[in-house]
């Protein structure tokens, strides 16, 4: 039986967790569920450490940049932060900015989800808005996916269905990234990179939230999978 690729999935901090006295490194099982079924090994990585990011991903086949809290409006040159951002986290902006940098220059093949895009996009000197109104937390919607994408490869669909917990977006792309998907008032959904080194897909919803029963939302972590097994 062949090796399963390994998927790193940064963890999130928490403040706090019903099952431990302390705060805690936290991954959402449905994720790690979600790459398991897929053939992968969730390989859940301590999100310090930053300026080691590329040393210690040297032993992962795939990545997978997960949703969490909001980045800190100074890493898209914004210095006032609007009242609704929350949970920012200066050592988690660091090592998932690091990690994203690493896999996006060597070609590890990477998953962005949510928070993940965020990060690609602002890696790549875009912008995001810091709250949207109406936002989309709580929000099950459909997305139109554009023809020819590598998104559209993937799930076979032109729509798929999103669930949704966000209250940013992209305002504006960085450098070299499409917007591959939109939703009904024009929130870019997904973005891909043509000129990548390697295999990459971001999506602004969350597909782990429905994968286990929604074989189109499953096949993005499939396709991750797939693509960190003959990356080596």
């Amino acid at each position: 039986m062949s090796r399963r690729p390994l998927i790193a999935i940064p963890s999130r901090f928490a403040a706090t967790t019903s099952a431990l006295r302390y705060a805690a490194v936290v991954t959402a099982r449905a994720l790690a569920d979600a790459v398991y079924r897929a053939g992968g090994e969730p390989f859940l990585m301590h999100p310090v450490d930053a300026e080691r990011a590329a040393e210690r991903l040297a032993v992962a086949d795939g990545l997978l940049l997960p949703g969490g809290g909001d980045l800190a409006p100074q890493s898209y040159g914004e210095t006032v932060a609007h009242e609704a951002v929350y949970d920012v986290d200066a050592e988690q902006d660091a090592f998932d900015l690091a990690a994203a940098g690493h896999a996006l220059a060597t070609g590890l093949p990477t998953l962005a989800i949510c928070r993940g895009l965020q990060v690609v996009n602002v890696l790549r000197g875009g912008r995001l808005r810091q709250h949207m109104e109406a936002d989309h937390r709580h929000m099950v919607h459909p997305v139109t996916v554009r023809q020819g994408s590598l998104l559209a490869g993937i799930t076979g669909e032109r729509l798929v269905t999103a669930s949704c917990y966000h209250h940013q977006c992209a305002s504006g792309l960085g450098e070299g990234l499409t917007a591959v998907a939109h939703a009904v008032d024009g929130t870019v959904e997904a973005a891909e990179l043509p000129e990548a080194a390697g295999w990459f897909l971001g999506v602004q919803w969350h597909p782990e939230d429905t994968a286990a029963n929604d074989p189109v939302n499953q096949s993005l972590f499939d396709a991750l999978v797939a693509a960190s097994r003959h990356s080596g």
